[in-house]
């Protein structure tokens, strides 16, 4: 899901993408990006149609894939702009991340007020007032918290749950450029360690790292954010220091289902093993996942599917929750049988990650380019 020129190719292989400046492309990594992506429509669409404790309840850890882009973001804005303050500003850096963010958030909150509006299933569930739902797409599209609709009443991100970890990547870009980039590796590890030990206290006592996108919870947002984004930026200062062992896309990725599909544990002498088991991941696993991707090569037979994946990453994180919703009240207001609503859910898979190509190509891309043209912006690597 990065900017980036490509090489020229020999016969019919792919080669990587390098960035504008020439650096290497981290194709593993964006691979990565992509397998999380579908994996949270996988987690968002079975709990929401089947229930969050049922035995088609997949993927139960999956709410973790956002610490896991948090942490992405974080060591590929460091890789891509770190040594680009000598010649960039930092209104340029702002430019350069609102272009490459922003007309996919306008692209969801729309998609979102056009789901809730005309959802065949909705009718006693999504009943919310006209000027309420029209102030919902406002800050929907500005990327600020929305006030209740009906049927998503503790929702930060109402008409488009999933933009709440774009908020925050606002946020940490925002951090990243006033005061994050020039700090020492060492005071960045402090705040990853501080941060991380307080990540670990509210694990425990809320028994889960699922929160920070409804408002009962909206203080998890900046936590989780600070010590993912940190970490990222931490590991890439520091990786030159770091064995780094290269496994290929297809085991990590098999690794990151492994995480997410692990059972809820329970709790056992006044501590929330599950709790603890979602931080142990953000603070130990995922630090490994993202060393072993960066120093990964892709190979030639991966290639294609890394740098697919990687840019349907993001259309697809940022689109697809509508159609879930859909679904959902699909399940709740007919009943449906269990093979029947597993049919819908095995036809709405490759009908968003096919929506999602369309949108990445027919606007995502072009607008993109045109914004970069109109205001003199080379593009960069995250």
């Amino acid at each position: 899901m990065n900017d980036v020129s490509t090489l020229g190719q020999t016969g019919s292989a792919v080669q990587a993408d390098r960035t504008s400046t020439g650096k290497e492309h981290f194709e593993v990594l964006d691979g990565l990006r992509g397998s999380a992506a579908i994996l949270i429509v996988i987690f968002h669409v079975f709990n929401y149609s089947f229930g969050w404790d049922t035995p088609l309840s997949l993927m139960h850890h999956a709410y973790l894939a956002v610490d896991f882009f948090f942490g992405l973001s974080g060591f590929v804005v460091a890789y891509a702009y770190d040594d680009r303050w000598n010649r960039m500003s930092t209104l340029q850096f702002f430019r350069i991340r609102l272009i490459r963010l922003h007309p996919l958030v306008l692209v969801g909150a729309t998609f979102g007020l056009l789901g809730y509006l005309l959802d065949p299933f909705g009718k006693g569930i999504n009943q919310t007032s006209t000027p309420m739902l029209l102030l919902a797409y406002v800050t929907s599209l500005l990327l600020l918290p929305s006030p209740p609709v009906g049927g998503r009443q503790n929702e930060s991100q109402a008409l488009n749950g999933p933009a709440w970890s774009l908020m925050q990547e606002y946020l940490g870009n925002i951090a990243y450029a006033l005061i994050l980039r020039r700090l020492r590796a060492l005071t960045l590890g402090i705040i990853f360690g501080v941060s991380g030990l307080l990540l670990i206290w509210v694990a425990n006592m809320k028994g889960s790292m699922d929160g920070g996108w409804g408002y009962p919870d909206i203080w998890m947002a900046p936590l989780r954010l600070t010590v993912s984004f940190v970490m990222g930026l931490w590991l890439y200062r520091m990786q030159g220091r770091i064995r780094r062992p290269k496994i290929g896309l297809l085991v990590l990725s098999i690794f990151l289902v492994v995480i997410f599909q692990a059972p809820k544990f329970p709790n056992a002498a006044g501590l929330s093993f599950n709790g603890l088991y979602d931080a142990s991941c953000v603070l130990f696993l995922f630090p490994l996942i993202i060393l072993c991707g960066a120093h990964s090569d892709a190979g030639a037979g991966m290639m294609r599917l890394c740098k697919f994946s990687g840019r349907l990453s993001y259309p697809l994180y940022i689109t697809h929750i509508p159609f879930v919703y859909i679904i959902a009240n699909f399940a709740q207001t007919r009943h449906p049988t269990k093979s029947v609503l597993l049919t819908w859910i095995f036809l709405l898979l490759p009908f968003v990650i096919g929506l999602a190509w369309l949108v990445l190509k027919y606007f995502d891309e072009p607008v993109r380019a045109w914004l970069t043209r109109r205001y003199g912006i080379k593009p960069a690597a995250a």
